[in-house]
């Protein structure tokens, strides 16, 4: 396995902070993404924004910069009339974009040393590239070899672009996850964690049982941490001590706001659901989990909230 500073990081036995929502942040800031290639689209349009959304999320306290990579994929870029060589290049772009917000967030805030600053390369599920809500779904039809196809490339390629690690997330079912794992044991690279997407405390989105997913990372070594994302707050406690039960890996956690997306109008909708602040990310660390930050609608004042609690 590549070298792997995530473990290095977690060998301090502190609590690590991410960042929350990249996509969801970008829409706050005026961007459109009512596309189908939701964040993705700005890595060919506006770069920079990018950028400073990183930033926002590093000056909050984050030490993790998740991509704008999770709907970047080859088909989905087809789709705009763009090729494979080009397709390539701009899902290389999302790591080199967030690798530039650690530089630049090292020179504001020099000479203090800001510790490690990791970027972790977003892996989104084959729900996301259908852009039809199927990720909080997992209702798909192509079996574990389908899925090993649709994902073997892109992970390629996020892989020789250099990122720290890979964060494949949002993951609805145990069919993606194991053809995921099955991904990562087959050839060398960076190491990553594996999230998952979850209907509450025992269920992932597909209706199956949460400690069959969990399991999974035992499976192959580079697989450093394991957890939840896009999951309403309420739950993450919960399936934090269901992993704890069937696995020793560090934990990740980063929940939605708990709010829903609706993908035929392509909106959020309902309420926030209990905060992810100080308070509630240092329960999540009480309870096991190792690192800590949000997911969609999850802002750097949120992350800043965390930070502060949990340093």
């Amino acid at each position: 396995m590549a070298h792997d500073p995530l473990s290095e990081l977690l060998a301090s036995g502190e609590p690590i902070v991410s960042d929350g929502g990249l996509a969801t942040e970008l829409e706050r800031r005026g961007n459109d993404l009512s596309d189908r290639l939701w964040s993705a689209r700005l890595l060919l349009e506006a770069p920079e924004e990018i950028v400073e959304t990183h930033l926002a999320f590093f000056r909050a306290g984050a030490r993790i910069a998740t991509t704008a990579s999770y709907q970047a994929t080859f088909e989905g870029f087809a789709r705009r009339g763009i090729g494979r060589s080009e397709a390539a290049a701009l899902i290389c772009r999302s790591v080199e974009l967030a690798a530039e917000a650690c530089e630049r967030y090292r020179a504001e805030v020099a000479p203090r040393d800001p510790g490690p600053l990791l970027v972790a390369a977003s892996v989104g599920p084959y729900g996301a590239m259908l852009a039809d809500g199927s990720e909080y779904r997992g209702e798909y039809t192509i079996g574990v070899a389908g899925l090993r196809d649709f994902h073997r490339e892109r992970l390629a390629v996020l892989g020789s672009a250099g990122p720290d690690l890979l964060a494949l997330e949002t993951i609805p079912c145990l069919d993606e996850g194991r053809a995921l794992v099955d991904l990562l044991a087959a050839a060398d690279g960076p190491p990553a964690w594996l999230s998952f997407s979850c209907a509450d405390e025992t269920r992932l989105r597909s209706g199956e049982p949460v400690e069959a997913a969990f399991a999974l990372a035992d499976a192959c070594e580079r697989v450093v941490a394991v957890g939840v994302n896009c999951t309403t707050p309420e739950h993450v406690a919960g399936l934090i001590r269901r992993a704890r039960t069937v696995t020793a890996r560090p934990i990740v956690v980063y929940p939605n706001s708990g709010e829903g997306w609706d993908a035929v109008a392509r909106r959020w909708v309902g309420r926030p659901g209990p905060s992810v602040d100080g308070a509630t990310a240092t329960g999540w660390i009480e309870a096991g989990a190792r690192i800590v930050g949000g997911c969609c609608r999850v802002g750097p004042d949120r992350i800043a909230e965390v930070a502060a609690g949990l340093g």
